[in-house]
């Protein structure tokens, strides 16, 4: 890949390595084009970081890399397109990408008990 002409979505990626190596992150989830699939896990194995590939259609793929234990875990639970998780595998997949906690119960209400009244 000419590095003078890095695509937007490598160089988000090449950011989420490098805040996987700062320990700002424990685990990242990549969505991008299926033609950067082989760029990306090559530089993900040449840096000895551990990751799953899953199409989601639409040449396009999820591309989870992080700590062995955050895959394993995805391994077990991800086991199904992402829309079709329950509100708590949901719940669990975005407090593992570190997402906003706050943001993440909001979420989960409101998937859990689309119909019902929120708590007071």
């Amino acid at each position: 890949m000419n590095k003078e002409m890095i695509p937007t979505d490598m160089k988000v990626l090449m950011n989420h390595i490098y805040e996987f190596q700062k320990g700002i992150r424990q685990m990242v989830l990549f969505t991008c084009n299926k033609k950067y699939e082989e760029y990306a896990t090559a530089r993900l194995t040449r840096q000895n970081i551990p990751y799953i590939v899953r199409p989601i259609g639409n040449d396009r793929l999820n591309l989870f890399f992080g700590r062995r234990e955050c895959l394993d875990a995805i391994q077990l639970m991800v086991t199904k397109p992402l829309n079709q998780l329950s509100p708590e595998e949901d719940f669990i997949l975005g407090a593992m990408l570190g997402y906003d906690i706050r943001v993440q119960c909001e979420r989960y209400c409101e998937r859990k008990c689309r119909t019902c009244q929120r708590a007071q």
